[in-house]
């Protein structure tokens, strides 16, 4: 005798099946466009410790062999097992560049309107030198570390004006689309910034950077942005929407500012993430705002100094001596004033 609902079940079993298939690949295209997002040239499946994402597993191997393996499994979560929520970031402010970008996103939205939501906006134009986690007791600490980045930035610049070409369009993995930096001299000064930021945070104990090799990039448009188009059969940025701006120059941009910026934070009402402080560099133009953070930074630097000299001279002995004398005194006044307030008030009485 046939089981009743047979076949209803297999059918659901095969939607469920379909279902979880459809998240699986929604999860896994997600974390790809995070990950592709990062100023890295390629997603290497090796840690700092050389440890692979996917050990192979001997069946036959001993109890001491799968003991080293879980040891080594914790140590790969504990150096990867973060999630980046602030970074340095060079601002785009050219009008030109962004002009002739915002030609490009437009041109891929004629293609497809579809893809309008997954465009980043003007305003949010940057070049990402370090990823870093910050938690909010450590901000200040973020901040520190890039006022003592200047004086390396600027040693490495020298006085001369670090100019970066934008030229061509390219993907990671067809997920995320920027604009390429060309090539030039302008790389190995640029390069060593954002070695030097790595190396002075991290000396702050600041858990910062990534294994990956460092590929300065424009973000102009990332899929993750809008999550529901995978389920309209949009699961990569066709390689023809932009086919015309392959070799197209987009302009030049003068560095003239370094920002701290969080990921999370509300944005400004001008479409830039939330910055925390910031560092003037080179001899471009500089506004207001970038005056009144120079003049708030070297504020800052003064009086963290000056607390510094204060905590220093309380710590010398003679210095300790003199206030517990001090304190002494003060508190035989005090018990002395007391009695003879206790003394009026019984004459009174």
């Amino acid at each position: 005798m046939e089981r009743p609902g047979a076949e209803e079940v297999n059918s659901n079993e095969c939607e469920n099946m379909s279902r979880k298939k459809e998240k699986s690949e929604e999860c896994e295209a997600n974390t790809m466009d995070s990950l592709l997002e990062m100023p890295f040239a390629t997603i290497d499946t090796k840690d700092d410790c050389g440890l692979t994402d996917v050990p192979q597993i001997n069946l036959e191997r001993s109890e001491e062999n799968e003991w080293i393996s879980k040891d080594q499994m914790k140590k790969k979560k504990k150096h990867k097992g973060y999630q980046a929520n602030y970074f340095l970031s060079i601002p785009i402010t050219n009008k030109e560049i962004t002009g002739r970008i915002k030609i490009l996103q437009n041109a891929i939205i004629q293609e497809d309107k579809r893809l309008a939501k997954a465009m980043s906006s003007v305003g949010s134009f940057h070049i990402t030198l370090l990823v870093m986690l910050l938690h909010e007791d450590e901000v200040n600490i973020g901040i520190d570390a890039l006022l003592e980045l200047k004086p390396f930035v600027e040693e490495i610049l020298q006085g001369k004006h670090l100019t970066l070409p934008f030229q061509g369009v390219d993907t990671f993995g067809n997920h995320v689309g920027f604009v390429k930096l060309a090539e030039g001299d302008h790389m190995n000064p640029l390069l060593e910034i954002a070695e030097a930021a790595k190396r002075t945070f991290q000396a702050k104990g600041i858990l910062a950077g990534e294994s990956r090799s460092f590929k300065p990039h424009l973000t102009f448009m990332k899929l993750s942005k809008v999550p529901w188009l995978r389920k309209m059969g949009v699961k990569k940025i066709d390689p023809k929407f932009y086919e015309k701006f392959i070799s197209h120059r987009f302009g030049e941009e003068m560095v003239h500012r370094i920002d701290l910026c969080s990921m999370l934070k509300k944005k400004q009402s001008n479409g830039y993430y939330h910055c925390e402080s910031s560092i003037v560099i080179g001899k471009g133009p500089i506004g207001i705002r970038d005056l009144i953070n120079e003049a708030l930074q070297r504020e800052r630097m003064v009086l963290k100094s000056k607390v510094k000299q204060i905590k220093e001279l309380l710590f010398q002995p003679e210095i300790q001596a003199k206030i517990r004398r001090e304190l002494f005194e003060e508190r035989s006044i005090n018990n002395s004033n007391q009695e003879n307030d206790v003394d009026f008030t019984a004459t009174l009485t």
